[in-house]
């Protein structure tokens, strides 16, 4: 089975039979042997509504197939576990970097292309290879080890209680935009520093990003302008926050370098947490196998997270690689710069690994693997697990305000994304905090969030003096055994990019 993603109409003639940008039907035809010729679109309403319907069209057409990520955007996509573990892990025949995107180099794609914010190269760790990607890891990783991990622990609890608080006593809610999207924001804005008043936005923004439609490229510029601001005001006052230790690092980061940096954290942090978290509530509202368990004391929401993770992870097709030279490769001839991207959520529903049972089992693929594995597996079930069950002790009688078949989900060929999450739930008195708040006009609903607490005061760099070393010794500790080891692996997350 062979088969191009190079779209041959360029030179202005009519794509013959089988190639890539013939029209057919509504979707690209490929050329193949035995006989696939379709480019399968990993776009539009009928594929958010049912993605595994399209994921089992794809293996039936081999462990490798030929998709279209957006129009006119071609890519192989593999379903195959033992594949796609191999791909992420091989550094010698496929590359991260995607400067040698072929159709992006030779004008094929266009770069205001809406999948370009995600797939295009950004001179940060995850589209980086080598010595490289060393170099900007070790910044990240010597800067964010500077955060005292206590108290960005107590921070994210106490965000997530003064969240609950606000729409308590309403009796419903959307989790998604009031919930699940906010509390990774207030985490990131509280580590670099932003101010709360921008957080709306930011998160707007990232969800353009991520969704890879027609506004995901003025998202990205909005994204850049936005970072520029922060980086220029903290190179004039700087703070004890993670974006004043960049500046300072000895790593001696380009500004473009810097902003990238901030974008790839925002992007871990912030969009597949909220998706885990929102895609575990929803499956614990609505599948009788959790519902039934949630006031019984049990581990419903541990093994919720693992069904998600196997069946609709928060990043579903990602991993991108380029080969860095033609060859041939699960049955099919692979060339030298056209993207290959991981199916995670196929690869996970392979017939060898099928199992009525996920419980327990970590061998999927949702976090990917190699040197560019996410490292946000232990500290994002924490971080997802501790925003659920504070949730649901707090409201127990929660349910869903519509059929889980009428949710509907936000479209793109990357990540596994609720739209909304609608509840409805016995409303609670106002929590003290919430009446006082609301007792003074004009009081910023998350007032706390300012950006300005002193993480680690005492290693906070100068404006003008490098630190002597790339770490500081780790903070004495200060709370018990169980929150010190929640802010060590949430710490970790945020360093191991």
């Amino acid at each position: 089975m062979t088969y191009s993603s190079d779209v041959g109409a360029r030179s202005g003639a009519v794509p013959p039979p089988g190639c890539p940008a013939h029209p057919g039907g509504g979707t690209a035809q490929g050329s193949s042997a035995g006989g696939h010729g379709v480019s399968v679109p990993l776009y539009g309403a009928d594929f958010v509504a049912d993605p595994h319907a399209f994921y089992a069209r794809l293996r039936a057409m081999g462990p490798i197939a030929p998709v279209e990520l957006s129009p006119g955007v071609f890519a192989s996509l593999v379903t195959s576990y033992s594949l796609g573990l191999e791909i992420l892990r091989d550094t010698e025949r496929f590359a991260k970097d995607p400067r040698g995107w072929r159709a992006m180099n030779d004008g094929t794609i266009p770069p205001d292309s809406p999948v370009v914010p995600m797939m295009g190269y950004r001179p940060n760790a995850l589209f980086s290879d080598g010595e490289a990607h060393a170099r900007l890891r070790g910044a990240i990783t010597d800067s964010l080890d500077r955060v005292d991990p206590h108290a960005l622990s107590e921070y994210v609890e106490r965000s997530a209680e003064t969240l609950i608080d606000a729409f308590a006593s309403k009796g419903e809610a959307d989790l998604l935009s009031e919930y699940a999207s906010v509390l990774p924001l207030l985490v990131f804005n509280q580590l670099f520093g932003a101010l709360a008043a921008d957080g709306p936005k930011l998160v707007e923004t990232m969800g353009k990003v991520f969704d890879s439609g027609e506004d995901a490229v003025q998202a990205n510029e909005d994204l850049l302008r936005w970072i520029a601001g922060l980086v220029a005001g903290k190179r004039q006052q700087p703070a004890a926050d993670v974006t004043s230790w960049l500046i300072a690092h000895p790593a001696q980061l380009a500004d473009d370098e810097m902003m990238q940096q901030i974008i790839l954290l925002m992007a871990a942090g912030m969009d597949p947490q909220q998706n885990l978290i929102a895609n575990a509530l929803r499956l614990l509202l609505s599948d009788d196998r959790f519902a039934g368990e949630l006031s019984g004391g049990s581990m419903p929401v541990q093994d919720a997270l693992d069904e998600v993770l196997w069946n609709d992870p928060p990043m579903a097709n990602y991993g991108t690689r380029f080969p860095r030279y033609d060859f041939d490769f699960g049955g099919v001839r692979l060339r030298k710069g056209e993207p290959v991207l991981i199916s995670y959520a196929a690869a996970n529903h392979e017939a060898a690994l099928a199992s009525d049972r996920r419980s327990g089992n970590r061998a999927h693929l949702a976090w990917s693997a190699g040197a560019h594995r996410c490292p946000a597996d232990r500290p994002a079930r924490v971080i997802a697990s501790v925003a659920i069950e504070r949730l649901l002790d707090r409201l127990p009688d929660m349910e869903l305000a519509v059929p889980a078949d009428r949710l509907t989900w936000r479209t793109g060929p990357f990540h596994r994304a609720l739209a909304s999450l609608p509840v409805r739930f016995p409303a609670q008195l106002a929590s003290p905090t919430e009446q006082s708040a609301a007792s003074v006009p004009g009081t910023p609903r998350f007032a706390e969030t300012q950006g300005d607490s002193q993480w680690n005061p005492a290693s906070a760099p100068s404006s003008s003096t490098l630190p002597d070393t790339t770490s500081t010794p780790r903070q004495p500790e200060s709370a018990s055994g169980g929150k010190r080891r929640l802010l060590s692996s949430l710490t970790a997350w945020w360093r191991g990019l």
